[in-house]
């Protein structure tokens, strides 16, 4: 048996999958992977896994397009094309900040989302032309697939994964 071999384990029930994931950790079994068709709440907690941090990069791209819409409002409308407009002379920021506040939230949304967007695929290794990476096709329609690897227990590990509900079990030698 070579460390390269995972079994997976196919679902066809999204409350069966969540209680197999359970009973999988609780024995102590390395899940590399799960695979669904849609979004299953609380299927990240019973993986275990950490908690995302793209929160921190959104509040952080915000601030940057906050600093970008100040910085570009400043220079364009009072140091380099100041204007009269409505009898209201454009002699510093802070008297015309008013008018100023839509342009800064809209600058603090656009940056925010659009770099989000970019921070995501790149997390996530997506990118124009990338092959599908789903083990098998029905993942993408109404099946559930767990990748669980082997480590010599090839065939406890089978009988266990049929006991928490799978409805196939395979072993495949990845690459």
């Amino acid at each position: 048996m070579s460390s390269n071999k995972v079994i997976h384990a196919i679902y066809n029930d999204d409350d069966i999958l969540m209680d197999a994931v359970k009973q999988t950790r609780k024995a102590h079994h390395h899940i590399e992977e799960v695979f669904t068709p849609f979004p299953v709440h609380g299927l990240d907690k019973a993986m275990g896994l950490a908690p995302t941090r793209l929160a921190i990069c959104a509040f952080i791209y915000g601030c940057i397009g906050l600093a970008v819409a100040t910085i570009m409002m400043n220079f364009i409308m009072i140091t380099d094309w100041p204007q009269d407009i409505g009898g209201k002379p454009s002699m510093s920021y802070i008297q015309n900040m008013p008018a100023f506040v839509p342009v800064m939230f809209e600058m603090t949304v656009f940056f925010a989302a659009h770099l989000m967007v970019i921070t995501f695929y790149m997390r996530s290794r997506l990118w124009p032309f990338k092959e599908a990476e789903n083990p098998d096709v029905r993942t993408t329609d109404d099946h559930f697939l767990m990748e669980v690897s082997v480590n010599n227990n090839e065939d406890e590990l089978t009988s266990f994964l049929k006991s928490t509900g799978a409805i196939e079990v395979k072993v495949i030698d990845k690459h």
